[in-house]
Parts: structure tokens; C-alpha cells; sequence
């Protein structure tokens, strides 16, 4: 019984003394003292769904640099981000990305650690995203606010006699779907048109991406759960149902673009062949595009109708510039995305949108060089990891002013104080990221916002069914938001058709 006793005491010995000095190692940076000395806290708050709400608390407690793990860092200043991310910035993605990879046999441009061979990925996909070699990128996108319009007006209308409340958050999920399947493959999943949760993808999605996020606080379980004895319960090729069937069905799409007999084709994937992409590596990605492109997307377009219908005023507003830009004849039915980028107002609800719920809410941490750093006045050794705060950054009171926790799309609009307009600007473009690290699919996420507000709310007034719980809300790194609940009525003034 003695040699037992003596192990486990040693083991015990060995772990508290770990801890001391993992605790020691960071023990001047601020912050409060259980996170510091175990990953508890963290996995806890992300199994609440709050991880955003409470980073953003540690950060307008302790500062702008403030202790969240044992090894972990958070920063709500953009300038500090900005440094991490930029293109020669000798700092890496850490293993916080490890969760990250959709497929488990192959990494995607997101979960990528190497960062030369995720150089070379983001050259290959650049033209692709950009639109400068996807030509049909802006009538694609038209086509599905099109087919949006249609499933709204024949379903969902409601009248004085007739009511029919929509969920609107999951229908904008399904617009987010066929677009950006349509864009990747050249043919979308079909979700407007059949009006159904194809494959029950965002059923089953909407439990596994809460479990990715878990593990992306424990890097090491992600590499258990992905190794070979595990790979067998992760989601296959073969499956009929969720995410396996959008593996099956990716790889298939795939194989018959890549198939020698194939006319090249002038979209998103046309473009990724013609840079060299191989086929294994187009694979991955498209199932990135549709996961990271259609959930981000979703989490702004609904949190922006949420805004407007919470705001009257506000709503009124953007409805005013939008019948006034009809009136004039200055915007096209469908909208083109270069004349709303010149309505003020929209493009300040958008930049508004964006900030008050970033779609992209994880930390992201990402690991300080060997040679350590000095942030702030502190120095932070090498091999820590550091992440954003995303909440506390884009509702910095600092940046945005004392009312930054309000929808508040005037603030955009306001002569420029001591240079705080493009200060504003430069911290919610964090929203997208920044340099080595930017998103690609921005591009496509703004032309999505600069269309479908228009399009909606010139055709449709949206009223909240349940104003004492609009919609359910969930952080899993990306806002998961349920039974939001409107009315729809027509707009008969408007007279407006896609033409």
C-alpha cells in the first residue's frame, strides 16, 4: 500500500507545484484569481453559452490586458490585435484553433497552424473571394433575396385577416445557406426552395458547434476526439443526416468539378481550381465557407432586423432613406451594392450591426514568439496565448463613447471628434479581422448586408410577435439565435418587383 500512496502523493505533489508555477509565470498581469490557476472557468462559461459577456466583464474590470487561464490572455485594444495579426507579425495561431477543423482527417484555412502553408492557401483563394474572378457574385446573391422575397410573400404574409408569424432567424439562415452553397459549389443546398432544414444540418449543426467550442478551450481534447481511435463517431461522408451528409455531399460536388471532363466554370470554385487548389484542399474549404460563411452572416442580418424592430426610430430612419432612394430613382430594383454603399444610413445600421453583436465572438488567441513581448507596459513571456475580448472591444466606451451598449446607428453619422470616427471605423473592421488573419468572405458578407435590408424593407413591414422575449440567443463562438418570431405584413406603397 506504500508504493500506491507514495505515487499518488507524488503525482498530487507534481501538480500542485505545476500549478504554482503556471500561476506565478503570469501572475502580474490583472485578473481574477480562479481562471488564473485552472481552465475551469473558461470551459464553464463557454458551456453557459456567456464566454463573450464574460471576457467582457474581465475586461472592464481589470484592464485592457487581463488574465482568463492559466496560460491565457485577453485584449480589448484593436491596436494590440492589429500588431498580432499583421502580415509579418511574428506571432502564430495557437492550439486554441485545433477545434477547428470541420473535417477531422485535414485542416481548412481557418484551423491552419502552419503559417507558410496558410500563406500559400489565402494567395490561392484570394481572387476567389474578391469577386474579381466570380463575375456572377452579385446576381447569385440577388437570386436568393429573390427566392427570400418569394417564400415570404407566399407563406408568412399576415393581414388583417390572416396571421401567420415566421421564424424569421431560421429562415435568413436558410437565405445565408443557398447563398453561400451556390457561390462555393455553383449550385445551392436548396433550402428556400424547399423551405425545410435540408439534410437537418442546422438542427444537428446547432449542437455541435457548442462542443467545438468547449474543446477549443481544452486544445489537447480537441486532438483526442480527432485522432483515429475517435474519428469513427465523427460525422462521415456517409452519413444521410447533418453534417456527415454535407461532408458526402461537398466531396461529391467537388469530384465532378475536379473530374478531367469538366468545363471551367466562372465562380468561387472555378477560380480556386484555376490557382491551384487541389481537390482534397477545395473539399475542405467549402465545407469552411458554408459553416463559417453562412452562420456569421445570419448572426448580422438578424441581429440588425432584431435592432430596427427594438428601435423604432431607428427602423423609420433606414425605411425613410430607403423610399426616398426609390422616389429618386437612385437605387435599381434589385439594389446593386454600389448604390448602397452610398445610403448613409444603412451603412451606418450595418457598421452598427456589426459592433453591437460580432458575429465572430471567439477569442481567437493566438500564441506571443519565443522572444515575449511587452503590451501595454507589461511584459508577457513567450508562449502565452493571447485573445480578443470581442464584446468589450466593439462596446469600448473609449472608442464608441459612453453610450456604446445601445443600438445607436447616429453615432456613424456625427461630426467627427478629435479623429473618433475613423478610430471607430478601424475597431469594428475587427470584426473581420485583420492583415495575415483577414476574413476572406468579407466581401461577400457585405454585399449579402447591402442588399437584403433594402430588399426587405421596401417590400415588407416586420413587427416582433414576442416583444418580452424576442429571440433565444447562445454564444458558441458564433451567436446561435432561435424563435425569433415576427409578423410580416406587405407594403403596398412600395410596388416594388424583382425585375
Amino acid at each position: 500500500m506504500a508504493l500506491p500512496l507514495l505515487i499518488v502523493a507524488t503525482l498530487v505533489a507534481l501538480y500542485i507545484g505545476y500549478s504554482i508555477a503556471s500561476w506565478y509565470r503570469l501572475s502580474h498581469v490583472p485578473g481574477p484569481f480562479w481562471p488564473s490557476v485552472s481552465k475551469f472557468w473558461m470551459v464553464r462559461t463557454a458551456l453557459q453559452g456567456r464566454q463573450p459577456e464574460a471576457f467582457q466583464e474581465v475586461s472592464r474590470k481589470y484592464g485592457t490586458l487581463a488574465r482568463v487561464g492559466p496560460n491565457e490572455l485577453i485584449t480589448d485594444d484593436p491596436e494590440v490585435l492589429r500588431k498580432m495579426m499583421a502580415v509579418r507579425s511574428p506571432y502564430t495561431r495557437g492550439p486554441w484553433y485545433n477545434a477547428m477543423r470541420f473535417d477531422p482527417e485535414r485542416d481548412n484555412l481557418f484551423s491552419m497552424r502552419d503559417e507558410d502553408a496558410h500563406t500559400k492557401l489565402r494567395l490561392k483563394m484570394a481572387f476567389g473571394y474578391s469577386g474579381k474572378e466570380n463575375l456572377s457574385m452579385e446576381s447569385t446573391i440577388d437570386t436568393h433575396i429573390a427566392k427570400l422575397v418569394a417564400l415570404l410573400e407566399s407563406k408568412y404574409l399576415s393581414s388583417a385577416g390572416a396571421y401567420r408569424p415566421v421564424d424569421i432567424a431560421l429562415k435568413i439562415q436558410f437565405f445565408t445557406l443557398d447563398v453561400i452553397s451556390d457561390l462555393a459549389f455553383g449550385r445551392p443546398f436548396g433550402y428556400l426552395d424547399q423551405d425545410a432544414d435540408v439534410f437537418d444540418y442546422i438542427r444537428i449543426t446547432t449542437g455541435l458547434i457548442p462542443a467545438l467550442t468547449v474543446l477549443s478551450n481544452v486544445p489537447s481534447l480537441a486532438r483526442v476526439v480527432h485522432s483515429r481511435v475517435f474519428r469513427s463517431g465523427m460525422p462521415k461522408a456517409t452519413d444521410k443526416l447533418g453534417f456527415g451528409a454535407l461532408i458526402g455531399v461537398t466531396k461529391s460536388v467537388i469530384a465532378q468539378r475536379y473530374h478531367p471532363s469538366a468545363a471551367p466554370q466562372p465562380d468561387m470554385l472555378g477560380s480556386f481550381i484555376r490557382h491551384g487548389l487541389t481537390e482534397e484542399e477545395a473539399a475542405g474549404e467549402a465545407l469552411l465557407q458554408v459553416i463559417a460563411g453562412s452562420d456569421t452572416s445570419a448572426t448580422t442580418i438578424r441581429t440588425v432586423l432584431l435592432m430596427l424592430q427594438s428601435h423604432p426610430l431607428s427602423y423609420a430612419k433606414l425605411q425613410a432613406e430607403i423610399d426616398s432612394a426609390i422616389s429618386s430613382g437612385t437605387i435599381s430594383s434589385p439594389i446593386r451594392d454600389a448604390e448602397a454603399r452610398k445610403l448613409p444610413y444603412l451603412q451606418a445600421v450595418i457598421r452598427e450591426g456589426l459592433r453591437i453583436l460580432p458575429p465572430a465572438s471567439g477569442p481567437f488567441f493566438k500564441t506571443v514568439p519565443p522572444e515575449g513581448d511587452v503590451i501595454n507596459g507589461i511584459h508577457v513571456p513567450g508562449g502565452t496565448q493571447i485573445g480578443s475580448s470581442p464584446l468589450a472591444m466593439h462596446r469600448s466606451r473609449e472608442i464608441y463613447g459612453v453610450d456604446a451598449d445601445v443600438f445607436r446607428p447616429e453615432r456613424w453619422l456625427e461630426e467627427d471628434d478629435g479623429g473618433r470616427l475613423a478610430r471607430m471605423n478601424a475597431a469594428v473592421d475587427m470584426v473581420f479581422h485583420y492583415g495575415k488573419y483577414q476574413c476572406l468572405g468579407r466581401p461577400v458578407a457585405l454585399m449579402e448586408f447591402n442588399k437584403v435590408f433594402v430588399e426587405l424593407l421596401r417590400r415588407f413591414d416586420f413587427s416582433i410577435v414576442r416583444p418580452e422575449q424576442p429571440a433565444k440567443f447562445f454564444n458558441a463562438g458564433i451567436w446561435i439565435m432561435e424563435d425569433f418570431w415576427v409578423r410580416v405584413t406587405r407594403r403596398e406603397e412600395s410596388g416594388q418587383t424583382f425585375k
